[in-house]
């Protein structure tokens, strides 16, 4: 099995960490910075081993996802410090860690790790789309880790102030 293609960023908010948490590692109904939906499995806050699913646009409130949707779960849950997630799509495995650490007075440094993991058919399969491939899954992770920093104050500024 190939090795996961990992990228990570920093980037430095001018808000509370509580303020940065809530509003990147709460799971809301719809983000629409994003615009992904997320229907959590049960209730209450969410926590290791909340699970998730994952759907491009806005889903109605009581609408079910469509099968096949993207399944996630948090695979670390440390309140306003670190969250980590795992969403499984059929050919891969995105895995995303927000850190967060005060850096200065009213100011949280963010971290953002994003790795991906293909799933590709037989052994030989595996190794040749990992040679022909890696170079170019590397750029579509760091597009993706400054897609996602580009977007923190976005996201912080439609969190309601806590």
């Amino acid at each position: 099995m190939p090795e996961p293609v990992t990228v990570s960023g920093t980037r430095e908010v001018p808000h509370e960490r509580r303020r940065v948490w809530e509003a990147l590692a709460v799971l809301a109904p719809y983000c629409a910075v994003c615009d992904v939906s997320y229907v959590v499995d049960g209730a209450g806050p969410p926590r290791r081993g909340t699970r998730f699913v994952c759907v491009p646009g806005r889903l109605d409130d009581g609408v079910a996802p469509p099968p096949g949707a993207p399944q996630g779960e948090i695979v670390e849950w440390v309140p306003r410090e670190r969250v980590t997630t795992r969403l499984k799509l059929t050919p891969e495995t995105w895995t995303t860690t927000i850190e967060l650490a005060d850096a200065g007075p009213g100011a949280t440094r963010v971290v953002i790790t994003v790795s991906h993991e293909a799933h590709p058919g037989g052994r030989f399969v595996q190794r040749v789309t990992h040679r022909l491939m890696r170079g170019g899954v590397r750029e579509m992770v760091q597009r993706t880790v400054d897609g996602e920093l580009d977007r923190l104050p976005a996201h912080v500024a439609q969190s309601p102030a806590v």
